[in-house]
């Protein structure tokens, strides 16, 4: 059976290629653009293009973020995508004084543009992230080190780092990927990231039923 996905939608987002993609490895996908009490999903996925002050301040004022807060804090599976995962953060330098969903300690940080060499912000491309083997043994396929498609100028850094699903490396390592008990969460774009990226989201969704 396949399962019913509630995706977050608050005007900021490449949601049009998100829902393409958790469709076609299964999911059927629901868009819920203002708050009120959600469904009962199989999972709600949070996508994000943009700025994290923004997009805290659209979830407010569409009245989904203290739903989309209480959800995860329930211990409901939940999928974060880019800026879909750093909003699980308590706060990011690129908003100072906006606070996050905070459903997972720690703050969102900017990459430092010209070191090592010439370093440049924000990191867009295809890179490579590396599992840890936890997470490996949770979602059996995925590739042992994955290249994936990064847009990005800021990245989380948990404070509690058994939480770190996957790193890679610009500049410094930095948390690729998240996974806890319910949630999973990736900085790059599995819907840009073509086999690799499709994999990933088979995996998350196979993990629902």
């Amino acid at each position: 059976m396949n399962p019913r996905l509630g995706l977050i939608d608050y005007g900021s987002g490449n949601l049009r290629s998100v829902t393409k993609a958790l469709e076609r490895v299964g999911a059927h996908v629901t868009r819920l653009s203002a708050g009120g009490r959600i469904p009962d999903f199989a999972a709600l996925v949070l996508p994000g293009v943009g700025s994290f002050g923004d997009s805290v301040r659209q979830l407010h004022a569409r009245r989904l973020f203290e739903p989309v807060q209480q959800w995860i804090r329930e211990g409901r599976p939940f999928l974060g995508v880019c800026l879909g995962y750093q909003l699980l953060f308590e706060r990011s330098e690129e908003s100072p004084g906006v606070p996050g969903l905070g459903v997972l300690a720690g703050v969102v940080k900017r990459f430092t543009a010209g070191i090592p060499g010439a370093l440049k912000v924000p990191h867009i491309g295809w890179n490579q992230v590396t599992w840890n083997h936890a997470v490996r043994e949770r979602f059996t396929a995925l590739p042992e080190r994955a290249y994936v498609y990064f847009v990005h100028s800021y990245y989380p850094e948990p404070a509690d780092a058994s939480v770190v699903a996957g790193t890679a490396e610009y500049g410094t390592s930095f948390a690729a990927a998240i996974a806890t008990k319910n949630v999973f969460a990736t900085q790059f774009h599995p819907e840009k990231s073509q086999d690799a990226g499709l994999t990933i989201l088979q995996e998350f969704v196979r993990s629902l039923a």
